[in-house]
């Protein structure tokens, strides 16, 4: 099937209450147990809601990556998948999938297989019981109580999460891991820009969302390579973090809007 461009306007008779993103760059030996693991997850908790489908976003692998997706894709009508012309980063591929995603709610998880996609149901039932008690935009993102990453990698993310919440006042104890669960249109309002992944709480709250915090299964990485290092990260991290500042002091305060009957 050619590629083409991805139209947030595009609709399909299939509405799933819940698309799964999976932004992946060289993961060819995780693609066909990931995909399993969420099927497995999602197929008792989601069909009474319309079904879920399964968006994997291919930035650019240069290994089997794109073959494997294409194999799996032609007998799992719930799998689609979106490519990048090259490689772009995290945040946009995780734009892109958002993007093209057809549910109402969006669950992301890495594609190494560290988050447990077991956990989703979970993120699921606590935005389903905010939405019962009549709360508007929320956010369940997951906690890594148990990492099974080197002790540098861990040390990393603490200091950094101690610095983020410091300055940006967002109280997530782990705004790094990638198990997140919120509204498409949440997400569509954030602002847009490399790395925004990383602040996705902050973020959700400069738009008026709650952020709840679950704590999730963390599992070690079993095939491929990690694509950051701790030097690479911190680099990055600190003019994204003075964005991110700049963001939320510019950010409009009290403002109801609402349309006039």
């Amino acid at each position: 099937m050619p590629d083409r461009p991805i139209s947030p306007a595009e609709t399909s008779p299939r509405s799933p209450l819940l698309s799964v993103v999976v932004p992946v760059l060289n993961e060819q030996d995780n693609v066909a147990p990931l995909v399993a693991e969420i099927r497995a997850a999602l197929a008792p908790v989601c069909a009474p809601f319309g079904g879920y489908e399964i968006v994997y976003v291919d930035d650019g692998s240069t290994d089997r990556t794109a073959a494997v997706l294409d194999e799996l894709r032609a007998g799992m009508p719930e799998l689609r998948v979106v490519r990048h012309s090259r490689r772009a980063g995290q945040s946009a591929g995780l734009r892109s999938g958002v993007t093209a995603a057809r549910g109402r709610l969006v669950a992301t998880l890495d594609g190494d297989r560290q988050n447990d996609p077991a956990d989703i149901p979970r993120l699921l039932k606590v935005w389903q019981d905010a939405d019962a008690a009549g709360r508007r935009r929320v956010m369940v993102t997951g906690h890594r109580v148990n990492r099974r990453d080197s002790w540098a990698k861990r040390r990393a993310s603490v200091v950094a999460n101690a610095i983020r919440r410091a300055l940006l006042g967002d109280d997530n104890p782990d705004t790094g891991c990638s198990l997140k669960l919120y509204e498409r249109d949440l997400f569509l309002r954030m602002p847009y820009f490399d790395h925004m992944h990383r602040y996705l709480p902050a973020l959700a709250q400069r738009e008026g969302a709650t952020v709840e915090v679950v704590p999730v299964n963390h599992r070690a990485r079993e095939s491929g390579r990690s694509k950051y290092n701790n030097l690479g990260r911190a680099l990055v991290g600190i003019p994204d973090l003075i964005g991110v500042i700049w963001l939320i002091r510019r950010a409009p305060r009290g403002l109801d809007v609402h349309e006039v009957e």
